[in-house]
């Protein structure tokens, strides 16, 4: 490790990598680029414990877009990275269907519907005997209406995404480094070093947060508020004694339970009613979480899955922006050299080839070259203006 780069990247999970292995790509990017992360095994980062999913169903227009690029990306991942030793990577379409119960809720789902159709997604809005003719193992008492789309919508594998752009940016030349920034130098509006738990100081250009749950500590060291904390996800991988005899769309049940295929099982998350910031380091399990709320939902709407044996269970953190659940993702309007890429609230994955190439495109070239993503900026949370997103899981 050097005493300094012209790029600081603290956090090495998906937004580390996919911010490092996109400027390195850069062909007009001739800078360093050092990542550090406090756990090389991210054995609790959020990005091992993702599903893995990408939909192109939200209420706002630049959401839809982001993943698009992003389903896109995956499904060229060879050719657009240009490591042609890479795996190619499939796009399960199995799709995402939202599910409404209440006047309201299906008029939000049309009106989402319109905003996806007019940006080429292949969602259909759908009633309940349409949804019933495709997938009559639903319980739909109580369902007005549901969306779905097949295309370019379900589960890819995030982790082989992670692996190889970890491995193309060290190619590439990026140092990642196993310490942790415990503090930064900031003179006037810009961010000058880092300083590390190993007592290593770095003077950098750039400070890139790509810290994911622990994000607002990590802009704390720059003077910054940043209200983005971490929130428990629980995730069940489950067998049921009767399969299902297609593949079941990652269903948004109006509860907020979630279930989708995964492989020969099944998979579903949820999360507790009382649903409290935790401590990055806290892990624990909520035992009850099953029986209380994930099983009873998942069983009503799917009755075949009365008889079900989960398999594997676990809990990860959303980084959750309590602003409005977007993302929050450029430079700071001040600390012009400190970028954000933070606050995904559940929907960082699918996000990142986007993400990852905006911000590789503002530190090259000081502006975004192909999507704008300044609605997605810092200044909406000095404003406490939010983005007003609908389709939120």
């Amino acid at each position: 490790m050097k005493t300094r780069y012209d790029v600081v990247i603290v956090g090495g999970a998906i937004y580390g990598a996919s911010v490092a292995f996109h400027l390195a790509k850069d062909p007009d990017f001739d800078g360093s680029v050092l990542v550090v992360e406090r756990d090389p095994t991210y054995a609790f980062a959020s990005t091992s414990h993702t599903n893995s999913c990408i939909r192109q169903q939200f209420s706002e227009a630049l959401n839809v877009q982001i993943s698009q690029y992003g389903a896109a990306y995956v499904q060229d991942f060879r050719a657009r990275s240009g490591m042609e030793d890479a795996p190619p990577l499939r796009l399960h379409s199995f799709g995402y269907m939202y599910l409404a119960d209440t006047p309201a809720f299906a008029a939000a789902l049309k009106a989402n519907q319109q905003v996806q159709a007019a940006l080429g997604a292949g969602t259909r809005h759908m009633t309940p005997d349409q949804i019933a003719a495709a997938y009559p193992f639903y319980n739909l008492d109580g369902i007005l209406a549901g969306n779905h789309n097949t295309v370019n919508e379900g589960y890819f594998d995030g982790g082989s995404l992670f692996d190889w752009w970890k491995r193309g940016a060290k190619r590439a030349g990026v140092t990642f480094v196993t310490d942790e920034v415990t503090s930064m130098t900031r003179n006037g509006d810009r961010v000058t070093a880092i300083q590390l738990k190993s007592g290593a100081e770095v003077s950098c250009d750039w400070v890139v947060n790509a810290s994911g749950p622990r994000a607002a500590r990590t802009a704390a060291m720059a003077g910054i508020t940043l209200p983005v904390e971490p929130r428990k996800r629980y995730t069940f991988v489950f067998q049921a004694a009767e399969p299902l005899d297609r593949d079941l769309p990652l269903t948004v049940d109006p509860s907020g339970v979630h279930v989708r295929t995964d492989g020969a099982y099944y998979m579903a998350g949820g999360y507790p009613d009382h649903d409290p910031a935790v401590e990055p380091d806290d892990f624990a399990f909520d035992n009850g979480l099953w029986e209380d709320k994930i099983w009873p939902a998942i069983a009503t709407r799917i009755p075949a899955f009365e008889r079900v044996k989960v398999i594997n269970q676990w809990v990860g953190h959303y980084a959750y922006n309590t602003l409005d659940q977007n993302a929050v993702v450029g430079p700071h309007p001040q600390v012009a050299n400190f970028i954000f890429v933070n606050g995904f609230s559940g929907h960082g994955l699918q996000q990142s080839p986007a993400l990852g190439r905006g911000m590789a495109e503002w530190i090259t070239h000081g502006a975004y070259r192909t999507l704008d993503l300044s609605p997605l900026g810092y200044a909406r949370i000095a404003a406490n203006r939010p983005i007003v997103e609908k389709a939120i899981i």
